[in-house]
């Protein structure tokens, strides 16, 4: 499931800092430590939205089929306002169903300031870890306890339209590294005029994934990490690419899509779920793009990372633990459920297992029969893990500033970072890493 350039997470994080105390004392977090009975009844009702939720819908059905017992109820009550209602039932303690879809970028707000509200899945969910994404699992076990089990996983890669490389001579095998993207970025903007790739520049998502493709997040260790090494070494490269005029500077998801659609740009680094809104919105550009792994920052090193996701948590307010936690399970830890949703929603799985499916394997006309499902699903074991926190979204908007300043303003990266990393220090109450 895509990400709307991180505004989930921004609107958790902010309802969160601002509801979480003033409600009822903690409570230490209910666990479920036995596996569902063969018998079930009763009724679960479920949260989700969008492709989600269809899926969901679509089903549900099967579920009932083989437990005649049970009712799921499946409500889509709209990305718009989904966290706020989340938020206001976690902290009053009523009002929830008994499971409800997370983002990855939400979970930790919601396990850290909430730490009662939702169930911990780790004594039956445990053994599935070896199965699932492990940057996937890292975000639903951050807070410690597992309190949500993986859906879909959304690995990065680079969209390239075949013409324009083709146009300057780029062979798109020949990009190994951001330093070849660069150099290719410059060669095809003197042959056909299009820059390299779109970006909004008064956003943190291109840096976000980028510093994930280098192995970290904005916190490290609990302390704040956000002008490391690392850090600086991934801002650099976006001012690299704005000083060189290789950015599309676009507004928002809209203006990604519209300059994507109008071909202003000749590449697009971004996830799996990228190509569902290719194939759905731009069916004309059909044989136009290919896929390659991410660049890497050294030869040999790391070429994905990632960009999206959700999961399922069971919250504290059910009335039905096993059946919730059956049908999380039947749903989720299954090759075949999971291969169904990729084939029907697009959902790119996060249990690896369904990754081996003769369906990964077939050719797709739009993308010149390329397989690019079996290119995303050789990736997805290497998404590095990151730590996240509750902390990561009030850092994000110190980020943007930062970012603003350097790619807007000429800012040196590092100053620029250091500053952020002060702010987000004081405004946290944590150290800066040394």
């Amino acid at each position: 499931m895509k990400t709307t350039p991180l505004v989930a997470g921004l609107l958790v994080t902010l309802a969160v800092s601002s509801c979480a105390t003033g409600g009822a004392p903690a409570q230490p977090a209910p666990k479920l430590a036995r596996s569902a009975p063969a018998q079930l009844t009763g009724e679960i009702s479920i949260w989700s939205w969008d492709v989600a939720a269809k899926a969901l819908q679509r089903l549900a059905p099967e579920f009932e089929k083989a437990h005649p017992g049970v009712r799921v109820k499946v409500v889509d009550i709209g990305y718009d306002n989904a966290y706020d209602k989340i938020t206001v039932g976690l902290k009053s303690g009523s009002g929830l169903p008994d499971v409800i879809t997370l983002e990855d970028t939400a979970i930790p707000g919601y396990a850290e300031n909430f730490p009662g509200g939702l169930v911990d899945l780790t004594g039956v969910a445990a053994k599935y870890k070896a199965g699932f994404d492990p940057a996937k699992w890292a975000a639903a076990a951050g807070s410690g306890a597992l309190v949500a089990l993986p859906w879909d996983s959304a690995p990065v890669g680079l969209y390239y339209r075949r013409d324009y490389f083709e146009r300057a001579g780029v062979r798109p095998e020949s990009v190994a590294t951001w330093d070849d993207l660069v150099k290719a970025g410059e060669k095809i903007k003197q042959a056909t005029g299009k820059r390299l790739f779109v970006s909004d520049l008064t956003t943190a998502a291109g840096f976000t994934t980028l510093l994930q493709q280098l192995g970290q997040g904005y916190f490290k260790g609990g302390k704040v990490a956000v002008n490391t090494p690392a850090a600086v070494r991934a801002l650099t490269l976006l001012k690299t690419l704005k000083d060189k005029d290789l950015l599309q500077n676009e507004k928002g998801w809209d203006g990604r899509v519209t300059a994507t659609k109008q071909g202003k740009a000749a590449t697009q680094p971004t996830a799996a779920w990228w190509s569902g809104t290719l194939t759905g919105e731009m069916a004309e550009l059909s044989g136009k793009f290919g896929v390659i792994p991410l660049p890497a920052f050294d030869a040999g090193g790391g070429r994905t990372s990632a960009n999206g996701g959700s999961a399922l948590a069971i919250t504290a307010q059910t009335r039905n633990q096993d059946a919730a936690w059956a049908f999380v399970e039947w749903l989720l830890a299954s090759e075949e459920r999971q291969v169904s949703m990729m084939r029907t929603e697009a959902l790119f799985p996060a249990y690896l297992p369904a990754l081996a499916d003769p369906f990964f394997d077939e050719a797709q006309p739009y993308f010149g029969g390329q397989r690019v499902n079996r290119l995303f699903a050789d990736q997805v074991k290497q998404i590095p893990p990151v730590e996240l926190t509750g902390d990561d979204t009030q850092a994000q908007e110190f980020l943007k500033k930062a970012i603003s300043a350097t790619l807007l303003n000429d800012e040196d990266p590092k100053a620029a970072l250091d500053e952020a990393a002060g702010q987000i220090a004081a405004a946290t109450k944590r150290q800066v890493v040394s």
